[in-house]
């Protein structure tokens, strides 16, 4: 069941990142001025330095490789939306969750905790669920199946975020390469001409250039920002989900008071095992 809910979870996330990042695609062509667009007849004879736009300087000028990094931060902007959605104290650490499971437990409703934990979503269902499965072992089995499902997940949601990061890395190697691509165009046109070329020719080299710079630095600066900024989250979020899973958990402490309570765990896990598939 939870391989099953885990699979679900990762259909509807691939499914949220095409669908926004469809519609932030969408959104970047619309927002095309017209002057982007090739124009035939009067109009393209009417088109004057006076009339060109700053998408022209700063998207055109760039060439393919500018539209390449330009897609990077349509991407980058859906996973940052869909991260703000995902990784939040509402999915991973919900309180609501978190005191249903208390009071299942402190109120010794061992069967009721578990079915709970094996269909909540989130984290800390999952990391009670595996402590829980573990019970007949003690609690120290307890302890180490909560600490490798924290481990787990928290390397999960690392992994989710580790894009954002890629694409911080590559976006200013691709405004490099676009510099490098800038500066042999302008090369080959004086070795073409065999003596300096016009301005316009010059300008138009070095714009590559310069623009590929542009949005090689623009595209990784908010992106590295942002995977550092989700990074800190999932650890605050890691931590607060070991606090509040130990405090769940402390019932089970192997205490004199608490021993017919962990006694009583074992005997119900071993009987209700078979009724919540692996």
């Amino acid at each position: 069941m939870i391989r099953g809910v885990d699979a679900l979870q990762e259909r509807m996330v691939v499914r949220r990142l095409i669908s926004l990042t469809g519609l932030l695609a969408l959104a970047t062509v619309l927002m095309f001025p017209a002057s982007a667009w090739p124009q035939t007849g009067g109009a393209a004879e009417s088109t004057t330095a006076d009339n060109l736009k700053y998408f022209d300087f700063f998207v055109v000028k760039g060439g393919w490789i500018a539209y390449i990094i330009i897609m990077l931060s349509v991407v980058a902007m859906a996973l940052t939306i869909e991260h703000c959605i995902s990784i939040r104290r509402a999915t991973i650490v919900p309180p609501a969750a978190a005191g249903q499971l208390r009071s299942m437990i402190e109120e010794k409703r061992y069967v009721e905790a578990l079915q709970f934990a094996a269909e909540e979503p989130s984290m800390i269902g999952h990391v009670v669920m595996a402590a829980l499965r573990d019970s007949p072992n003690g609690f120290a089995a307890m302890e180490r199946a909560m600490d490798e499902c924290l481990e787990e997940r928290s390397a999960k949601l690392f992994r989710k975020i580790e894009y954002l990061n890629i694409i911080g890395a590559v976006s200013p190697m691709l405004g490099l390469f676009g510099t490098v691509v800038g500066m042999i165009m302008l090369f080959a046109e004086i070795h073409a001409a065999d003596a300096f070329p016009r301005a316009q020719t010059v300008a138009d080299n070095v714009a590559v250039a310069l623009v590929t710079t542009f949005w090689g630095l623009a595209v990784a600066i908010p992106s590295l920002s942002v995977y550092a900024v989700f990074r800190n989250r999932i650890d605050v979020l890691v931590s607060e989900c070991a606090l509040e899973s130990d405090r769940i958990l402390s019932v089970f402490k192997p205490t004199a008071s608490r021993a017919s309570a962990e006694e009583a765990l074992t005997a119900t896990v071993a009987e209700e095992r078979h009724a919540i598939p692996t």
